[in-house]
């Protein structure tokens, strides 16, 4: 989990744990306590890096099979 939290940091997992940042303290300062879970989970996505703030949502990191390695049943 160290490793995870302390390595691969790049552009947009730092962007995503920023903006969790913000938007939990901006929720907190007007009262808007929604506004925490939303920014809660942005900063999880950063901090941890799962989801679109480790770039596993583009790509091609999704590993697919292209129809003709499909074993064919004769």
């Amino acid at each position: 989990m160290k490793q995870r939290i302390l390595t691969g940091w790049t552009f947009s997992r730092a962007l995503y744990a920023f903006m969790g940042i913000a938007i939990i303290i901006q929720s907190v300062v007007q009262h808007e306590w929604i506004g925490i879970l939303l920014g809660g989970y942005l900063a999880a996505m950063g901090v941890f890096g799962f989801g679109c703030a480790a770039g596993n949502c583009f790509g091609g990191s999704c590993n697919t099979k292209n129809p003709s390695e499909y074993s064919k049943i004769d």
